[in-house]
C-alpha cells in the first residue's frame, strides 16, 4: 500500500546538486559568469553538437530560434498539433502563420507523409520551415525530414525538450543524437523541473552553424555585442583614440534578456552528470509498463519500447480516459494529459482551425494519459500505479 502522492513527473535534487548551487551562490558571479560557458560546453559534448547557448527557458529557446532564422509576417511554418503550445507560439511571436500537420498514430510524432502531401499541394516557397517535436522523448527521424527540407528549401527547428539523450538510427546505421545539429538548423531543450535535466527553469539552443550561433548570443542579451571585431561604429565615435575602450559595446539588433543564471547553470551541470543513469532508469520503467499492459482489453495503444527513446513520458491510450484519470487522482496518483491539440486551443481557433482538422491527433487526445515517469519512481510505486489501473477496469 502506498500512502503518499505519486506525480506524473518530478525533479531529483541531490546533496551534490545543492552543494554546487551553494558554491556558485558564494562565488563572484550570480549571472553572466563562468558556469554558463561551462554548462554550454558540457552540454554540447553530451549532445554531440558544435555550439550550445544557455537561455532562460525552453520557450525563450524557441523564440530565439525563430528570431535567428528571421521568421516574419507572411511566412508559414509547419508543426505538430500534439505538443506544448510554445512549439507553435514561437512562430506567432514573429508574426508568422502556424500550419498544423497531423500525427502518426503509432509514434505520436508528426507524420512525414502528411507533411509531404501538405508541401506538394502548394507552390514551392509557400512554407519557410518545419518544427518537428521529439514528443514524449521519441526521436524524430530528422534524416528523412532533412531530405524533404532540402527539396523545398526549408529550415528545421528540432524541439527536443523531451529528448536529451534520445537518438535515432540513420540510413547508414549511425546513431544520431537529438539536437546534434546534423540535420536540423537549430534544436532546443528545456530544463523545467519535470524534464531530464532540471535547472528550475532554463533552456538550451544547439546548432552546428556558427553564423546562427553568433546571432543567438546577441539575441539572448538585448542584441548587444562586446566583440570588437564585429563593431560597426568608428573608434572615435566609440570614445577611443586608437582602439575601442574596454567598456564599449554595441546594440546591433533588437534582442531580449533571455539569459540563464550561473546558479541555474551550476545545477544543470550537476544534473548532467546523472543524465545517462536517469535514461537507463526511465527505460526500465517503460519496459515494466509495456509488459504490464500487453493484451489488456482496455488498452487502445501505448508508448512502444524502442531504441533511442528518452522516455520523458510514458503514455497509454484507454477507453474512459476521464474515468481513469479521476479514479487515479482519488488514489493520489497524479497522471497527466499531454496534450490538448494546439489547433483546438481558443487562440488558434481564431485562425480557422476546428474539430476534425487533425483527426488522428484528436483521436489520440481522446484516449491518452501520461503515467508517472521519473528516475526516482520506485518499483513499489510503479506497481501500485499498474495495480490501480487494472483495478479500475476490472471493477
Amino acid at each position: 500500500m502506498i500512502n503518499h502522492s505519486i506525480p506524473y513527473g518530478r525533479q531529483n535534487i541531490t546533496a551534490e546538486d545543492i552543494q554546487i548551487v551553494i558554491d556558485t551562490l558564494q562565488s563572484d558571479y550570480l549571472t553572466q559568469g563562468p558556469k554558463i560557458l561551462e554548462f554550454e560546453q558540457k552540454f554540447s559534448e553530451y549532445i554531440g553538437c558544435k555550439y550550445a547557448v544557455a537561455v532562460a527557458n525552453g520557450t525563450a529557446a524557441l523564440h530565439l530560434c525563430t528570431l535567428a532564422l528571421e521568421v516574419g509576417k507572411g511566412d508559414k511554418v509547419i508543426t505538430t498539433p500534439i505538443t506544448f503550445a510554445a512549439s507553435a507560439n514561437c512562430v506567432r511571436y514573429c508574426g508568422a502563420e502556424v500550419v498544423f500537420s497531423d500525427i502518426d498514430p503509432t509514434t505520436y510524432l508528426i507524420d512525414i507523409e502528411k507533411v509531404k502531401n501538405l508541401l506538394a499541394s502548394s507552390p514551392k516557397g509557400t512554407y519557410k520551415g518545419i518544427i518537428p517535436v521529439d514528443f514524449a522523448g521519441r526521436a524524430t527521424n530528422l534524416e528523412e525530414f532533412k531530405a524533404l527540407a532540402d527539396e523545398y528549401d526549408l529550415w528545421i527547428i528540432e524541439d527536443a525538450c523531451h529528448a536529451p539523450g534520445g537518438y535515432f538510427i540513420d540510413s547508414e546505421g549511425k546513431t544520431q543524437n537529438c539536437g546534434n545539429g546534423n540535420f536540423a538548423d537549430l534544436a532546443i531543450f528545456s530544463f523545467h523541473p519535470v524534464k531530464h535535466i532540471a535547472c528550475g527553469e532554463g533552456g538550451m539552443v544547439t546548432t552546428n552553424d556558427e553564423i546562427l550561433y553568433q546571432k543567438l548570443l546577441m539575441l539572448r542579451t538585448h542584441g548587444i555585442t562586446k566583440q570588437a571585431d564585429t563593431f560597426t561604429n568608428s573608434i572615435e565615435l566609440a570614445g577611443g583614440e586608437d582602439k575601442y575602450p574596454a567598456w564599449y559595446m554595441e546594440m546591433q539588433m533588437l534582442g531580449f534578456n533571455y539569459r540563464l543564471t550561473d546558479f541555474q547553470a551550476a545545477l544543470g551541470l550537476s544534473q548532467l552528470e546523472r543524465a545517462e543513469e536517469g535514461l537507463l532508469r526511465r527505460k526500465e520503467i517503460a519496459e515494466r509498463y509495456k509488459t504490464a499492459f500487453v493484451n489488456k482489453s482496455f488498452i487502445k495503444g501505448q508508448s512502444d519500447v524502442v531504441e533511442g527513446h528518452a522516455y520523458h513520458l510514458y503514455i497509454i491510450e484507454v477507453e474512459d480516459r476521464l474515468g481513469l484519470y479521476n479514479y487515479l487522482r482519488l488514489q493520489h496518483i497524479y497522471a497527466q494529459i499531454h496534450y490538448i491539440p494546439c489547433h483546438l486551443m481558443p487562440y488558434y481557433r481564431q485562425f480557422g482551425w476546428k474539430e476534425n482538422d487533425m483527426p488522428l491527433a484528436e483521436s489520440y487526445y481522446k484516449y491518452c494519459i501520461s503515467l508517472p515517469m521519473y528516475p526516482t519512481l520506485t518499483e513499489a510505486e510503479q506497481l501500485f500505479v499498474i495495480e490501480k489501473i487494472n483495478e479500475y477496469y476490472n471493477k
